[in-house]
């Protein structure tokens, strides 16, 4: 019995630190400035967090140390793009130009162990998100968002 205790807890201390965690919170998403395709088509409000959540959650992983935690409260979520209907039909399209850029507006404390090492509260675009290659020539949803939330945590944190 002794011995199943010792060998639990060596395996116990190799396995290292906790992973790094987000954990993300909204606050009246349906009142966001544009998260959602209201006519017709596209991303729904619900799939739009969800994409947002994960986002977050995989930039955490490559970019925070293990053991630390970061909470995310998201205010506003302003995709980038402008909805317009579509010809003839009762669906819509999100159109991207340079007009209309992504804007996420959010606040969040960094803590390990209990101890605060970072919280305060941004509010992040780029006007030259056209510009970026990264997005312009990825798939799949949020890609505009997604390169502006990986910017800001590699000015704020670092590859860890």
């Amino acid at each position: 019995m002794r011995r199943a205790a010792l060998a639990l807890a060596l395996l116990a201390g190799l396995s290292g630190p906790a992973a790094a965690q987000v954990s993300v919170r909204y606050v009246a998403p349906e009142r966001f400035t544009d998260a959602e395709n209201r006519i017709g088509t596209g991303l729904t409000l619900r799939v739009t967090l969800a994409e947002m959540t994960r986002i977050l959650q995989e930039l955490g992983r490559r970019y925070l140390r293990p053991g630390e935690t970061l909470d995310v409260t998201v205010l506003d979520i302003d995709l980038a793009g402008i909805e317009q209907p579509g010809f003839g039909t009762a669906q819509a399209l999100r159109v991207v130009r340079d007009a209309s850029p992504p804007r996420i507006r959010f606040a969040y404390t960094l803590r390990r162990g209990g101890r605060t090492l970072a919280q305060g509260e941004e509010s992040l675009t780029d006007i030259n998100f056209l510009l970026n290659p990264s997005a312009r020539f990825s798939t799949g949803p949020l890609t505009y968002e997604q390169e502006l939330l990986r910017g800001w945590f590699h000015r704020r944190f670092q590859a860890g």
